[in-house]
């Protein structure tokens, strides 16, 4: 039986000052910041482009997202649209075809294939995939098919969840009932100086 294609999903922001890693920016600049975004993304892309799925861009602010010439031109592209992040998760993996899906957000910088492929193996046994972090969020989300993350967007499962505060993936596997979750790579985000600092120290 031929398996069904795998997607990957990166929500991306136009790497504006202001608009972008405020936090860090707040420490060392918004011009610094975006920049430093800019470039690790890049980065980010470059490492995660593998034969093993499609990678597509989930782009904010729609209009400009589409239009810009910061992230690469070949790759596809869709509009994350409004409402709360994870409304805007779940709608960009219900649009994915028939098979596995994994989104990740460009906030973690160092994220590799070796832990994309992992979440996708993940999925062979269970429905779901979460990738923690350090600040009780999550760098990853999966579904063994997009018609399960269609099925969570249209009950609204993650409406319920408190985002951006240190219960995000307590609340998400919460609100997720009925489905085997599994637990994939912890990574550490770079929301401050004294992150950039730790992981440069650790680089």
């Amino acid at each position: 039986m031929r398996r069904k294609p795998r997607t990957l999903i990166v929500m991306v922001k136009e790497p504006r000052p202001g608009r972008v890693k405020t936090r860090l920016g707040a420490e060392i600049g918004m011009t610094r910041a975006a920049w430093w975004f800019r470039h690790r993304i890049r980065y980010l892309l470059r490492r995660l482009r593998d034969p093993r799925w499609h990678l597509v861009l989930a782009v904010s602010p729609d209009v400009d997202g589409l239009q810009s010439r910061v992230w690469p031109g070949d790759l596809p592209r869709i509009p994350q649209g409004t409402g709360h992040l994870g409304h805007r998760m779940l709608r960009a993996m219900a649009a994915a075809p028939p098979g596995p899906v994994c989104l990740i957000g460009a906030d973690i910088p160092d994220v590799t294939s070796t832990e994309i492929a992992h979440a996708f193996r993940m999925m062979g046994t269970a429905d779901a995939v979460l990738g923690p972090a350090e600040d009780g969020g999550y760098w990853l989300i999966g579904f063994r098919s997009s018609a399960l993350a269609a099925r969570a967007l249209r009950t609204g499962a993650l409406d319920r969840v408190r985002w951006s505060t240190p219960h995000a993936m307590a609340d998400t596997v919460a609100v997720l009932p009925g489905l085997k979750i599994a637990e994939a790579a912890r990574l550490a985000d770079v929301d401050t100086k004294a992150d950039l600092t730790r992981r440069a120290r650790s680089a």
